[in-house]
C-alpha cells in the first residue's frame, strides 16, 4: 500500500489536469445536496430555538368562536403569566372610504407579548382607540400614522406601522396582510357576535422549571370539557415544519439526482484520464507492477481528488444559508439559525464519496485488467468486463447510498420510489442508448459521404453515444417534467376560472342579516349567482369513541384530525360532490346526528360507515355516526366542507353564514362599496386576491425546485463535457485520418454537427415522453387536478436543451477537429 501511496502521490504532483471534470462534478452534486440540507437545518434550528417566541409563550391553548370561561382563566393562571390574543379575519379601509381590504387581525391583551418584544417602526405604542397596520396593509390603503381606520363598526387612529412582531412567524398562511390592535377595542368594532368565526389564544409562559407536556396534561385535567387545541414551544409552528420538511426532502432528492448525474461524469473523467495515462501504466505493467498495484495507485489518486471536491462542495453548502437570508431572508418562513450543520454537511460528503467509489470502480478495473500489449498497441481499445469482486463493490456502494437516502428520509416510501424512479430512468436511458446504437448499425448506408460518416459515428467503437444519452436525458427530462407540471398548473387556472370561479368570498354573514344581505346582492349586482352556507367550526375530538389526544401515530393523511375543521349542515346533496359509499339523509330527516365526510380523510383513519366522530363545537361534544362517504372536487372554488351534519344538529347552536358570489368584473365595486356599509363586520375576500398570493408562494416554490434542478443540468453539462473529454483521442484520430484522406476541418464539422443534431433531437423527444408522463403523475395522482398541459412553454424548454446539448457537444469536439495531422501522427 505504501508503493501505491508513493507512486499516487508523485503523480498527482504533476496537476490535477486530467481530473478536473471528476472535480467540478462532485463539487456540484455535493453543494446540492450540502446547501439543501443546511438551509433546511438552519430552518427547523430556528424553529426550535425561538420556538418560545414564536408561539408566544411555553404553552399555547386555543378555542374556536368562544372565550375561555371564567373558571377555565383560573386552570391557565395557576399554570403560570398569561395573554389572551383573539386572532379572525376583518375589513379594514380609510375612514369614510367606500373600499376595504380584507386584513388578519389580531387583538392583543396588555401582557403581550410574553417572550420577545412588539414594536411600532415609529416608535409610539399601541394605547387604547389605536391600531398598528403590517407593512403591506398600510401600502395598500396609504396610510400612516395620524390616519384613520374603518374596522366593523369602529374608527380608530393608527398609532404605526408594524415593525417587530414576534409572534408572526407562527401564524402561518394569511389571506391578507396583518393588523394589531388592542383587545379592550375589540368589542367596539363589533366583530365579535354570535356565530362569528374567531380563535382565542391563550398563551401561559411557564415557571421555571416545568415542563410544557407537565403543564398540558394539568391543564387538560383541571378543564377536561373545555375542547383545547393545545401547542408548545417544542413544535411552535407545525405547519410551517411540515412544509420545509416536505420541502426538503423533495429538494435533497432532486440534488441526489444531480449528485447521480455527476456520478456519470466521474465514471466519464476517470476514464479520460485513464485514457491519457495509458502509456504510463503500459510502462509499469511492463516493468513488473501488478493490475492490484496499478488499481491501487489510481484509485488513491481518485479518492484524494474526491476527498477534496467533496469538501469544497460541503463547504459551498455550508454557505447557503448565510447566502439565502442575505438575498431572499424575508421570503423565508422563519429566521434560520445560521452556523454550520455537520450532519447534512457529512451526509452530502458520504454521498459524493459513495458516488465516486461506485462510478470510478468500473473505469479502475478496466485498467487493471488490460494487459500492456494492448495498452501500448491501441489505447482506445475496449478493456474486458470487471469481475464479479469489483461488481460487487459497485453494488454495495449503490445500496448503501439508497440506504442513506431512504434511512433519513421522512416519508421512506416515497423516497424509495423516488430512487426507483431516477434508476429506472438511468435504465431506460442506457437502454435507449443502446437501441440508438443497434438501430443505426443496421440502417441502410446514406449515399453522402457525411451523412455516412454521422451515422457511422453514433454506433462505431468509442462512440459517445451511450455517455450523451444518459447525461442529457436526466437532465432535460427532469426539466421537462417540472415545465409541464408548471405550464399544467397555469392552464388550469387560465381555462378553468373564467368558467367556474366566484368573484367573491363572504363570511361572517349574520344569521338575522342572511335575508338582507340576499336582497343586496340582487340589487347591486343583478344576475349574480349566489350560494350561501352556515358556518361553524370545532376540532374532532374523539374517532369511534378514542379521544383524539390519545391516537398516537396518525397519518400523513389524517388532516381533519389536525386543528378546527369547518362543519356545516345541509339538506341537499352538495354540489361538485360524489357520493362513493352509503346513502344521503333525506330532505325532512329528524333523528340521530348523521355526518357525511370526505372519503379521503375516511380512509386515512380506517373509518367505515356506521362508526362515530365527535366534534367540540362551542365547548359542546357532538357525537354522530358516519352515513356517507363523498370524493370532494376541492378546484371548485366553492365552499367544501370534510364534515357536513344533518338538519336539526347545529341549528340551536350560534353560527354564522359564508357566500359565493359570481358577478360581472363592473358589478363588484358596487358590491363591494354597498358591503362595507350595509355589513361592517362581515369580511368580503375578493377571488383574484387570493389566487394571486397562492400565485406567488407557488413561484418561490417553483424557483427553489428550479435551483436545484439547475444544478442536476450543470451536472449534466459537466457530464456531456467529460463524455466529450474521455473520447477526444478516437475523434482527433478520426479527424486526423479524414483529413489526411482529403476531407477539410468544415466537412469533418458539418458530419460533427449532423451527429450531434441527430442525437440531441432523439433525447430531447424521449425526454419529453418520459417529463410528460412523470408530470402526469404528479398533477393527477399527487395534486389530484384535472390534465389541463399546455404545450408551448414545454417544448420550448426541450428545445432549448436539445440546442444547447448541440452547441456545446461541437464546441466541446472543436479541439479535435482542430488537430494538425503532422502532430498527431508523430505521437502514434
Amino acid at each position: 500500500m505504501m508503493l501505491a501511496l508513493r507512486l499516487a502521490l508523485r503523480e498527482l504532483r504533476g496537476g490535477l489536469s486530467g481530473l478536473r471534470l471528476l472535480a467540478i462534478c462532485l463539487v456540484l452534486g455535493t453543494l446540492a445536496l450540502a446547501g439543501v440540507g443546511s438551509l433546511s437545518s438552519a430552518i427547523r434550528s430556528g424553529l426550535a430555538d425561538n420556538g418560545q417566541t414564536i408561539l408566544g409563550g411555553d404553552i399555547e391553548a386555543r378555542l374556536t368562536q368562544r372565550s375561555a370561561t371564567p373558571e377555565e382563566r383560573a386552570a391557565l393562571a395557576k399554570l403560570g403569566r398569561v395573554s389572551e390574543v383573539v386572532r379572525l379575519r376583518a375589513m379594514a379601509g380609510r375612514a369614510g372610504a367606500d373600499v376595504r381590504v380584507l386584513a388578519e387581525l389580531k387583538a392583543v391583551d396588555t401582557a403581550y407579548p410574553l417572550v420577545g418584544t412588539f414594536s411600532l417602526a415609529n416608535g409610539a405604542t399601541l394605547a387604547p382607540g389605536t391600531v398598528a397596520p403590517s407593512v403591506a396593509l398600510a401600502e395598500r390603503l396609504g396610510v400612516k400614522a395620524g390616519d384613520t381606520l374603518s374596522i366593523g363598526t369602529a374608527t380608530l387612529r393608527v398609532a404605526g406601522i408594524v415593525g417587530v412582531e414576534p409572534d408572526k412567524a407562527g401564524e402561518g398562511f394569511g389571506f391578507g396582510p396583518g393588523l394589531v390592535m388592542r383587545l379592550d377595542d375589540l368589542q367596539r368594532t363589533g366583530l365579535i357576535a354570535p356565530g362569528s368565526l374567531f380563535r382565542s389564544q391563550y398563551r401561559v409562559l411557564l415557571p421555571s422549571g416545568v415542563s410544557p407536556k407537565a403543564a398540558t396534561a394539568q391543564l387538560r385535567a383541571a378543564a377536561p370539557d373545555a375542547g383545547w387545541q393545545i401547542g408548545d414551544r417544542d413544535n411552535a409552528a407545525p405547519g410551517t415544519r411540515q412544509f420545509v420538511d416536505r420541502l426538503g426532502q423533495f429538494l435533497t432528492l432532486v440534488s441526489l439526482t444531480a449528485l447521480v448525474v455527476a456520478g456519470v461524469g466521474v465514471g466519464n473523467g476517470v476514464a479520460a484520464y485513464l485514457d491519457a495515462k495509458s502509456g504510463t501504466i503500459a510502462t509499469l505493467k511492463s516493468v513488473g507492477a501488478d493490475g492490484g498495484l496499478i488499481f491501487r495507485s489510481y484509485l488513491l489518486q481518485i479518492g484524494v481528488v474526491a476527498l477534496a471536491a467533496v469538501a469544497v462542495g460541503a463547504g459551498l453548502g455550508a454557505a447557503v444559508p448565510f447566502l439565502m437570508v442575505a438575498v431572499a431572508g424575508d421570503a423565508l418562513p422563519v429566521p434560520p439559525a445560521l452556523g454550520i450543520y455537520p450532519v447534512p454537511l457529512l451526509t452530502a460528503g458520504a454521498y459524493g464519496l459513495l458516488i465516486a467509489l461506485a462510478f470510478a470502480l468500473w473505469p479502475l478495473a478496466r485498467a487493471r485488467a488490460m494487459p500492456a500489449a494492448r495498452l501500448f498497441r491501441d489505447a482506445t481499445e475496449s478493456g474486458p468486463r470487471p469481475g464479479n469482486g469489483t461488481l460487487a463493490l459497485i453494488a454495495l456502494a449503490g445500496a448503501a447510498i439508497v440506504g442513506l437516502a431512504v434511512g433519513q428520509a421522512n416519508d421512506r416510501l416515497f423516497a424509495l420510489g423516488f430512487i426507483g424512479g431516477a434508476l429506472a430512468l438511468l435504465l431506460a436511458l442506457g437502454a435507449l442508448a443502446a437501441l440508438i446504437r443497434f438501430v443505426a448499425a443496421r440502417l441502410p448506408r446514406p449515399k453522402g459521404p457525411l451523412a455516412r460518416l454521422a451515422l457511422g459515428n453514433l454506433h462505431r467503437p468509442g462512440a459517445l453515444t451511450r455517455q450523451l444519452v444518459v447525461a442529457l436525458g436526466l437532465g432535460l427530462t427532469l426539466f421537462a417534467t417540472l415545465s409541464v407540471i408548471e405550464a399544467n398548473l397555469g392552464a388550469q387556472i387560465e381555462r378553468s376560472l373564467p368558467k367556474r370561479a366566484p368573484s367573491f368570498f363572504v363570511i361572517d354573514v349574520p344569521t338575522e342579516g342572511l335575508d338582507q344581505f340576499r336582497t343586496l346582492v340582487r340589487t347591486t349586482a343583478p344576475g349574480a349567482t349566489l350560494r350561501t352556507v352556515p358556518s361553524l367550526r370545532g376540532p374532532v375530538t374523539a374517532v369511534k369513541g378514542v379521544p383524539v389526544a390519545r391516537l398516537k401515530n396518525l397519518p400523513e393523511d389524517a388532516w381533519i384530525l389536525r386543528g378546527d375543521r369547518g362543519l356545516s349542515y345541509a339538506a341537499d346533496f352538495p354540489p361538485n360532490n360524489v357520493l362513493t359509499a352509503g346513502k344521503w339523509w333525506p330532505k325532512d330527516y329528524a333523528g340521530p346526528p348523521l355526518i357525511s365526510i370526505d372519503e379521503v380523510a375516511a380512509k386515512a383513519l380506517g373509518l367505515k360507515i356506521g362508526d362515530t366522530l365527535t366534534m367540540s363545537v362551542l365547548g359542546v361534544e357532538v357525537t354522530a355516526t358516519i352515513a356517507s362517504f363523498r370524493k370532494i372536487d376541492w378546484q371548485s372554488l366553492g365552499f367544501n366542507f370534510a364534515i357536513l351534519f344533518t338538519p336539526g344538529t347545529l341549528e340551536a347552536a350560534p353560527h354564522s353564514w359564508m357566500a359565493t358570489i359570481a358577478m360581472q368584473p363592473p358589478q363588484e365595486r358596487g358590491f363591494q362599496a354597498a358591503m362595507t356599509w350595509t355589513f361592517p363586520t362581515a369580511s368580503t375576500v375578493r377571488v383574484a386576491d387570493v389566487l394571486g398570493q397562492v400565485s406567488t408562494l407557488l413561484g418561490q416554490l417553483s424557483a427553489a425546485i428550479r435551483a436545484a434542478g439547475s444544478l442536476t443540468l450543470a451536472a449534466g453539462i459537466a457530464v456531456l463535457i467529460g463524455a466529450l473529454a474521455a473520447g477526444r483521442r478516437a475523434r482527433t484520430y478520426d479527424a486526423v485520418l479524414l483529413k489526411v484522406l482529403g476531407a477539410t476541418r468544415g466537412q469533418v464539422a458539418r458530419a460533427t454537427l449532423l451527429e450531434y443534431a441527430v442525437l440531441g433531437g432523439i433525447v430531447a423527444g424521449v425526454a419529453m415522453l418520459l417529463g410528460t408522463a412523470a408530470g402526469w403523475y404528479v398533477v393527477v395522482q399527487v395534486f389530484k387536478l384535472a390534465w389541463q398541459p399546455a404545450w408551448g412553454p414545454v417544448v420550448l424548454t426541450v428545445v432549448a436543451g436539445g440546442v444547447l446539448t448541440v452547441l456545446l457537444a461541437l464546441a466541446g469536439s472543436w479541439r479535435a477537429l482542430s488537430a494538425r495531422p503532422a502532430s498527431v501522427l508523430r505521437t502514434l
